[in-house]
């Protein structure tokens, strides 16, 4: 699909600077004004586009691209949404609720008034693999099993991610970095997606195959990169041959196995953001120092520099914090901040001993 005019310039991108805190994107309630006042204020260095499932159809990770995507709409079924031919009550109400999303940000971005120079803004969207892999086609079975529809929604997002930047470029004069979500990514290339039915199986698409459907999403962008899994097992040896500019993921779920893929995806050059704060509410109240004790510990054994910490670690909570309460959502940004400074400013000297 062509671009439109007035998309973002042709230029090579703002880099996504290490040592800085932000969100992967969901918040809790409704308000998205309330929510875009609290990220702005507590993100300082890489605030985002905040998501509000709690309002119900359309506002959810995979619903919500309903509003992005270019000439294709979505539509409700008994297991989440379908892919129709003509737009209904479920595109109008995803695309009126980003609106608003869009209108709480502006307003909040201008309040901050001189503040906001030179700062840039996330945006998220669920990433090409995850959509095929939980959108049904009009038959209902998986997008995925559908190489053609696959590559139509791939080339649908790729064109409105790029459109929906421009917009967020032009109403803010903000730099932007777009976020792709991919929590299906380790079901999709594992096969171990269901079909309609129990007899109905959904194949595991090869590396190559998927590799080629995410970096036509990711190439096609003016912004950079950043992709995001909160699976329990990420995909990381695959996202490390991306051309992503940034790979993100929880924390908890990394094993000994996953270290040497971390390494090589830090010796490419691209940055990581690590989901450090949990998005429950742990029974104990954790300090700052307890947040950032296992990225350090990571950094130590992959042999690294502590100043990777500063140069390629972003600090995030896990996953979204939408089931969060909000007292907690907003002392996960907090911890993140911190351990963020914490590693910007005095790497070396942290010691867990």
């Amino acid at each position: 699909m062509a671009r439109e005019s007035g998309e973002l310039e042709a230029k090579v991108p703002v880099r996504i600077p290490g040592g800085i805190a932000t969100a992967v994107g969901s918040w809790p309630g409704t308000d998205p004004r309330e929510a875009a006042a609290t990220i702005i204020g507590e993100l300082p260095e890489l605030p985002h586009l905040v998501e509000l499932p709690g309002r119900g159809t359309g506002s959810d990770v995979i619903g919500r691209v309903s509003a992005l995507l270019v000439d294709m709409r979505f539509d409700t079924t008994t297991r989440g949404y379908r892919l129709v031919s003509r737009p209904g009550a479920v595109s109008r109400r995803a695309r009126d609720l980003l609106r608003s999303d869009l209108d709480a940000l502006e307003e909040a971005w201008e309040t901050a008034g001189s503040a906001n120079a030179g700062r840039t803004v996330k945006l998220q969207a669920a990433g090409p693999l995850t959509l095929a892999a939980q959108l049904e086609l009009p038959g209902g079975h998986r997008a995925l099993t559908d190489s053609g529809a696959v590559r139509d929604i791939s080339e649908s997002l790729a064109e409105g991610l790029n459109r929906h930047a421009s917009e967020v470029h032009k109403r803010l004069g903000a730099e932007v970095v777009l976020q792709l979500d991919e929590p299906s990514l380790t079901e999709v290339l594992n096969g171990s997606l269901r079909g309609v039915s129990v007899l109905d199986t959904v194949r595991a698409i090869p590396e190559p195959e998927a590799l080629a459907v995410l970096d036509a999403v990711i190439t096609a962008q003016s912004a950079p990169v950043l992709v995001h899994s909160c699976a329990e097992s990420p995909a990381l040896s695959f996202l490390r041959g991306s051309t992503a500019a940034a790979i993100g993921f929880d924390m908890a779920t990394i094993a000994t196995r996953d270290l040497d893929d971390i390494g090589e995806i830090l010796d490419t050059g691209k940055q990581v953001a690590l989901g450090l704060v949990p998005t429950a509410r742990p029974a104990k109240p954790p300090t700052w120092r307890d947040i950032a004790e296992p990225g350090v510990r990571l950094i130590d054994r992959l042999g690294l520099r502590r100043s990777t910490l500063a140069t390629q670690i972003l600090v995030a909570p896990a996953c979204g914090l939408a089931g969060a309460p909000l007292d907690w959502a907003r002392a996960a940004l907090r911890l993140s901040t911190e351990v963020a400074r914490a590693y910007a400013e005095e790497p070396e000297s942290l010691d867990f001993t």
